[in-house]
């Protein structure tokens, strides 16, 4: 089983995807965890990277592209990924879907946690306390905030078409989203 999750920045994504790759055995593929391993390691691409987050803008398709590759053709996460914060617009998720028939797999559930942008602030700046984040200052989370909510539509149409997607709100407990989302891949499983 392959499976997005998505929401705007601070929505809860990474918390989420952690418990269900425990739970159901699967592998969580965070394109924000890819970017960041890519900047602590202080590589070239890292430093462009950085650049790009600093400045509230998202890191183009490319970049983030040529990251999951290598992990959508490895064979032993083949349909085990939770695809966490990608696709962000609705080329990305054209080319995930072509990347996946590429190593014949497929998404077979597409989880949306549907968050405030009052929330989202208070997370954040809770998040700012403890992990440190260059990416966690308020600014720069509205920036993103609003990026993702313009960029972000067609995305939901598109696995809504597909009849993929599944609206999760994202302002309950961590408990509470978290038993939701289970509940949802226990059904697909069957």
């Amino acid at each position: 089983m392959n499976l997005v999750i998505f929401g705007p920045p601070g929505a809860g994504k990474g918390t989420q995807s952690n418990f269900i790759a425990k739970k159901f055995n699967l592998f969580q593929l965070s394109t924000g965890a890819l970017l960041r391993r890519e900047i602590d390691n202080k590589t070239k691409l890292g430093g462009e990277i950085l650049s790009i987050i600093n400045s509230g803008n998202l890191v183009s398709d490319q970049i983030v592209s040529e990251l999951i590759e290598s992990f959508i053709g490895n064979k032993e996460f083949k349909n085990k990924l939770i695809f966490d914060g990608y696709p962000r617009n609705i080329e990305q998720a054209q080319n995930l879907n072509n990347l996946l028939q590429k190593y014949d797999q497929k998404i077979d559930l597409a989880i949306e946690l549907s968050v405030s942008l009052k929330t989202i602030k208070k997370r954040i700046l809770e998040r700012q306390s403890q992990e440190k984040r260059a990416d966690d200052k308020e600014d720069i989370a509205i920036k993103r905030y609003e990026t993702y909510e313009k960029n972000i539509r067609p995305v939901i149409d598109f696995y809504k078409q597909s009849n993929l997607l599944k609206v999760v709100k994202g302002e309950a407990s961590i408990s509470e989203i978290n038993v939701e989302i289970s509940d949802l891949i226990e059904a697909i499983k069957g």
